[in-house]
C-alpha cells in the first residue's frame, strides 16, 4: 500500500499545482505566508515542513529564517520533491529530504518549528500518531507544530471531495478528526490553539511542546 501511495503521488505531482490552482481561493499564496508568520521562526532558526509536496511553504519559511537558517522540506514522494526543487532551486537554505514522516531522520530537539500544510488528513490513523510523536521528539521544548487544514467546504461538490479525502485515514479516524480534532491534538501536545485564516476556508492549529 505504501508503494502504491508513493506511485500515486509521484504521478499526481505532475499536475498537482495546476489542479490546486483550479480550485484555490488563495491564488497569491497568502495562506503559506500566514503559516510561516505563525511559526514565529527567527533568523538562524532550523525549521521542518513535513509532507511538503511541491514545496509551496518552503519559500515563506526560508524568508523567515534568513540566510543563516535552514529549512527542511520532507516528503516520501520523489515526484513531489522534484516539483518542489524547481521552486526552491538557488535558495541555498532549503534542503529537500525524501523520508517517511512517521520516522523522521533527524536528531532530537533541533527544530524551532515544524509545519504541515493541507496534508495531515491524508495520513493513515496509526501514521498520524507516530508522526506526532516524531514531531515532538524533534522539536525544541516550547516550540510549535503548526497544522494548516481546510475547514469543511460549503460547496456540495467540494465538500464531497473533502470527505472522500478524509476517508484515506479510515472511516472511524475521519469521524474522530471531524468531531474531536482539537481533543485529538491535545492528547499529544500540552497546549493547542486554533487560528482562523484570512480566507476563512482554512484553519491553523498551533500545538506547543511544553518545556521540561
Amino acid at each position: 500500500m505504501r508503494r502504491f501511495r508513493q506511485k500515486y503521488y509521484d504521478f499526481f505531482s505532475k499536475v498537482y499545482d495546476r489542479f490546486i490552482a483550479m480550485h484555490s481561493t488563495d491564488r497569491q499564496g497568502v495562506l503559506r505566508d500566514i503559516l510561516a508568520e505563525q511559526t514565529a521562526a527567527e533568523s538562524g532558526d532550523i525549521v521542518l515542513d513535513i509532507c511538503t509536496g511541491t514545496g509551496a511553504t518552503l519559500g515563506p519559511l526560508a524568508e523567515r529564517v534568513g540566510g543563516k537558517g535552514r529549512v527542511f522540506g520532507l516528503d516520501f514522494s520523489s515526484g513531489m520533491l522534484a516539483a518542489a526543487l524547481k521552486k526552491v532551486r538557488g535558495v541555498r537554505q532549503v534542503c529537500l529530504v525524501q523520508a517517511d514522516c512517521s520516522r523522521l531522520p533527524f536528531k532530537e530537539g533541533i527544530f524551532s518549528a515544524v509545519t504541515c500544510s493541507h496534508a495531515f488528513y491524508e495520513l493513515k490513523g496509526a501514521t498520524q500518531v507516530r508522526t506526532l510523536a516524531e514531531i515532538k521528539r524533534c522539536l525544541k521544548p516550547g516550540k510549535p507544530f503548526l497544522m494548516m487544514e481546510h475547514e469543511v467546504p460549503e460547496n456540495r461538490l467540494v465538500r464531497l471531495l473533502f470527505h472522500i479525502r478524509l476517508l484515506s485515514m479510515g472511516r472511524d479516524r475521519a469521524a474522530q478528526i471531524l468531531k474531536h480534532e482539537l481533543g485529538f491534538l491535545k492528547q499529544h501536545f500540552s497546549h493547542v490553539a486554533k487560528v482562523a485564516t484570512a480566507t476563512g476556508r482554512s484553519k491553523i492549529y498551533i500545538c506547543t511542546k511544553s518545556p521540561p
